[in-house]
């Protein structure tokens, strides 16, 4: 049976510190004295009502959650908040409450694809929210990709499991003491990454917002330009900040605590991640240096930037490689699939999977040639159960299986094919910016159908989820007691 009292009662508690942070851009509204406190005001008001109203009737003395109960609230927080973060949207921008609740699950599922232009001119308090939608959104991913997802056994997750995976009364302290670090660890990467934008030339206001997206690898900002706004110091910045924000967060927590980069350095998953951004990135730039003309530090910059950009999901906008030729391409399709790493604010497959899928392949060639012997498969030193590998599967399918669904409803609402297959491909693994004239990295969604807006931003969800922990809800088995 699903305790639905409980559920209420973390949704009403959501909603309140949704509440809380909109006090901060009302406040800049008001110091600026630009457009949006009323709204912002109204927005809170309303807010804080409902989570009173969550709270009051979901508050009971037995606060027991089931497995059952996990599944439904993760879906059911991110969905609703979704809804009353979307409010300001609507009161300042004057947009449907389907293009504000479109902007607003593309920030906190930091896909980063976005319906609204000139940015350059938009009032400081909207721009604001923008940014602190994804710095929320990432930093909520890490904590339920640490502590809920393994529990669940989404996807093949359970192999990241630690003590903070376990929500028993007893290792209750444990848990808050791993997302404690965590929050300490984003806080401090935030910090650097503000830093490093003010150093490169951006102004107080422009380096906040930055920071946050830039970690987050949610990719809104306060520019329609994008990065191409800024000059290449600010470039570097993102090019290493968004390559923390794909890096596992967990590691770094146990750096900073055994003072040493062993951590980092030869986990399986940092190392594949590596490896594949430093290789496309100078595959890339040593095709723009022979055939646009590049010279090789631009190339270099350019393509580094816009590979480390897609592969996180992070989705800022600099250059559009779409016209860079097929081969950078056929680079770009590949690895907006990929994503950055388990724990990450990254979304895509995840590195650890095609590891496995890799391992898994070895094992299986190695069976054919030598039928009689035994392999066991390990990943970062632990065995691969078949049940890790049966979940690793079933999450493949259904990722492409509603990557397929996804773009089949956009071509039936009469989008082109490429707008369809990369719109599908860039909400489900919550990349931002997809390809063609439309969505590319120099479009927007604003002149989508309703439908089709509805639909990607069901599909981030369902990508930014693991795609299972929502499929799973509409199971009619998950109902029966």
């Amino acid at each position: 049976m699903v305790n639905y009292r409980p559920i209420l009662f973390v949704i009403g508690l959501v909603l309140s510190k949704i509440a809380l942070f909109m006090y901060v851009p009302t406040l800049v509204a008001f110091l600026t004295g630009t457009d949006g406190f009323i709204e912002f005001a109204q927005a809170v008001m309303i807010t804080h009502a409902v989570a009173f109203v969550c709270l009051t009737v979901g508050r009971t003395d037995e606060f027991k959650l089931g497995v059952r109960d996990m599944f439904l609230i993760t879906t059911l927080v991110w969905t609703i908040a979704s809804a009353f973060a979307a409010l300001p949207f609507v009161f300042i921008n004057h947009i449907s409450f389907t293009d504000a609740y479109f902007e607003t699950m593309s920030g906190i599922t930091t896909t980063g694809s976005t319906v609204l232009s000139g940015l350059d001119d938009m009032a400081p308090s909207i721009l604001l929210w923008r940014s602190t939608l994804q710095w929320l959104g990432g930093i909520g991913f890490i904590v339920m990709g640490v502590a809920i997802l393994p529990m669940l056994n989404v996807g093949g997750m359970r192999l990241f499991q630690t003590e903070s995976s376990d929500w028993s009364e007893k290792s209750s302290p444990r848990t808050k003491s791993v997302a404690k670090n965590i929050v300490n660890v984003y806080l401090s990467l935030t910090g650097l990454c503000f830093l490093g934008y003010l150093l490169s030339g951006m102004n107080t206001f422009e380096a906040i917002n930055h920071a946050f997206t830039t970690l987050s690898t949610g990719g809104y900002s306060t520019s329609d330009g994008s990065m191409n706004h800024f000059s290449n110091a600010a470039h570097w910045v993102g090019i290493i900040f968004m390559f923390a924000g794909g890096l596992p967060f967990l590691l770094f927590v146990q750096v900073l605590r055994k003072r040493e980069m062993g951590a980092l350095i030869h986990d399986a998953q940092v190392r594949g991640f590596t490896l594949l951004v430093l290789l496309s990135g100078l595959a890339v730039a040593l095709c723009l240096t022979w055939t646009l003309d590049y010279s090789f530090a631009d190339a270099f910059r350019v393509s580094l930037f816009n590979i480390i950009s897609v592969v996180t999901t992070t989705g800022f906008g600099l250059d559009d490689f779409t016209a860079w030729g097929p081969f950078p391409a056929i680079v770009f399709a590949f690895i907006m699939l990929v994503g950055g790493c388990s724990g990450s604010t990254a979304g895509g497959i995840k590195i650890f999977r095609f590891q496995i899928a890799f391992a898994l392949l070895r094992k299986q060639m190695m069976q054919l040639i030598h039928p009689s012997g035994v392999f066991i498969q390990r990943y970062n030193g632990r065995p691969v159960t078949d049940g890790i590998v049966r979940s690793v599967v079933a999450f493949a399918l259904t990722f492409v299986l509603t990557i397929v669904i996804v773009a089949a409803i956009l071509g039936i609402l009469g989008l082109d094919a490429v707008t369809s297959i990369t719109g599908a491909v860039t909400a489900v693994a919550n990349v931002g910016p997809g390809m063609g004239t439309i969505i590319g990295p120099t479009g927007n969604f604003s002149t989508l159908p309703d439908l089709a807006k509805w639909t990607l931003s069901f599909g981030m969800l369902m990508g930014r989820l693991e795609i299972l922990t929502v499929l799973v809800v509409f199971f009619p088995a998950f109902w029966r007691d």
